[in-house]
């Protein structure tokens, strides 16, 4: 009794490192072992009860929705969308949240919305993502957040965002014309009291939906690339700034880094995204944590569409 009990348990081993490891299907196992389709199945699963055998379900969903539930918690978040993506490549990171972006925007717009953006490669991806055959909301409006003219060979991706969400949502459109930092103050001030340009940041300040993200202070920040600031404001910021939400450039508790660029900027205002009912921050990458973690210290958005990989990072801290 023994010595057949020894030699069914090896045969079950060899049967499962058969169908586990070298991916044979019952009916080859049957055949090479000399065995029968049902032998075989009961030596599966005599491994399987005592043991030899250990399947385990890894669902990434499932860590997804834990993952949402503690940063809703941490952060104090109206929502988080947690997305997998089975990549850490940034490319692929932003088309995941971009997409999941999209998703959750088709869902929430309603008659009569104004939606706030600003630009970037992020922001592209949400833009190329969203699906005009399934919006058909009335009176939708678009309004451009932060002034998009450069004259550098950088593409912001301003101009193909605003054109991709107002076809998107068949809606209006309000483009701000103008750099998003201008060389001094003073000159912004005067633009700014232009009738037309007033309106455009008025129609951004009554957006109930604003989409945004954060940039870097890395060599490659697309600020940076601009041509907007000169090396002396870029080297201090790259020391005191985590990145920059809207092109306002902030620091690790959620403040603004430096009053007098901040005093050059066109566009919305930080503190003006604490009051929309839809503040949705999309950020990925493992590059872009202090930026991220900045701007949710200073609860600048109530909604976050961001990596699982750099969401565990997030928790982590």
């Amino acid at each position: 009794m023994e010595e057949i009990s020894s030699k069914r348990v090896k045969q079950a081993l060899k049967v499962a490192h058969y169908y586990y490891q070298g991916n044979m299907d019952q009916s080859k196992i049957a055949q090479e072992m000399g065995l029968s389709r049902p032998t075989v199945s009961r030596l599966l699963q005599l491994a399987r009860d005592n043991g030899y055998v250990k399947i385990e379900i890894k669902d990434p969903f499932e860590d997804v929705y834990y993952l949402e539930q503690q940063l809703e918690k941490k952060y104090q978040l109206q929502r988080a969308i947690v997305v997998y993506a089975p990549s850490s490549d940034y490319q692929t990171i932003i088309q995941k949240i971009g997409q999941a972006t999209a998703d959750y925007l088709q869902k929430i717009v309603t008659d009569d919305d104004i939606i706030g953006v600003t630009w970037g490669k992020t922001l592209r991806e949400i833009a190329i993502s969203l699906n005009p055959d399934t919006n058909h909301q009335q009176n939708v409006r678009i309004v451009q957040l932060k002034g998009g003219v450069t004259h550098s060979m950088t593409d912001n991706f301003a101009s193909e965002v605003m054109r991709d969400f107002t076809q998107a949502f068949h809606a209006k459109s309000d483009s701000l014309p103008l750099p998003v930092i201008f060389d001094n103050a003073k000159t912004k001030e005067l633009v700014t009291e232009d009738r037309h340009i007033q309106y455009v940041i008025q129609q951004g300040q009554k957006a109930n939906i604003a989409v945004f993200t954060v940039g870097t202070v890395y060599d490659d920040a697309m600020l940076f690339k601009l041509d907007y600031l000169d090396e002396k404001e870029i080297m201090k910021l790259k020391k005191e700034s985590v990145g920059d939400i809207s092109s306002r450039f902030i620091k690790a508790d959620g403040e603004i880094a430096d009053e007098g660029i901040n005093r050059r900027t066109i566009g919305i205002e930080l503190d003006e995204l604490r009051q929309k009912k839809h503040a949705i921050l999309v950020a990925g990458g493992a590059r872009k944590l202090a930026a991220i973690r900045g701007a949710l210290v200073g609860q600048y958005a109530n909604t976050l569409v961001i990596d699982e990989g750099t969401a565990r990072l997030l928790l982590a801290e």
